[in-house]
């Protein structure tokens, strides 16, 4: 799941990809023919790097990043069961999905003032209006620039 958001992956990526798709000498993460058939390269965030690492030197994993039994590629159905059972044991109340993590890592790209371009092409998103429903303003971003109006404001 860290990998699905640090990435900002579709959870059909997640089970495709292949050991040789991380690439810690150029620092991507490399996505093979995704929606589209389109390849993309996205920023390998360093901190899911380390995680990758410790996974890879406890499973060993063969072919795909993430194996399945007996050595097999996951399904999606089960990656969005093991989500919903994250979901559960943490007392999530809201619901979850993989996709929620995919809209959530481009919203905190959003709020930490990426272009939105940028993020189009992490995304993997042929149209531009399909990135620009995340452009949705967050709460937290309202709250803070009510703050500095209102800083603002009494300073003046």
């Amino acid at each position: 799941m860290a990998t699905i958001y640090a990435h900002g992956l579709r959870v059909s990526e997640l089970p495709k990809l292949t050991i040789s798709n991380v690439d810690s000498e150029t620092g991507f993460l490399i996505v093979k023919q995704s929606k589209g058939k389109k390849d993309r390269r996205i920023p390998l965030n360093e901190e899911c790097l380390v995680v990758l690492r410790r996974y890879y030197s406890a499973y060993k994993p063969k072919c795909f990043l993430f194996e399945g039994q007996k050595g097999l590629m996951y399904s999606t159905s089960s990656i969005r069961k093991i989500l919903q059972r994250a979901v559960e044991k943490s007392q999530i109340t809201k619901n979850v999905t993989p996709h929620t993590l995919r809209h959530s890592y481009a919203t905190h790209l959003l709020e930490k003032g990426y272009d939105i371009r940028l993020i189009q092409v992490i995304l993997g998103h042929k149209n531009i209006k399909t990135t620009q429903i995340y452009t949705h303003v967050s709460s937290k971003t309202i709250s803070t620039v009510i703050i500095d109006l209102f800083m603002g404001e009494k300073a003046a």
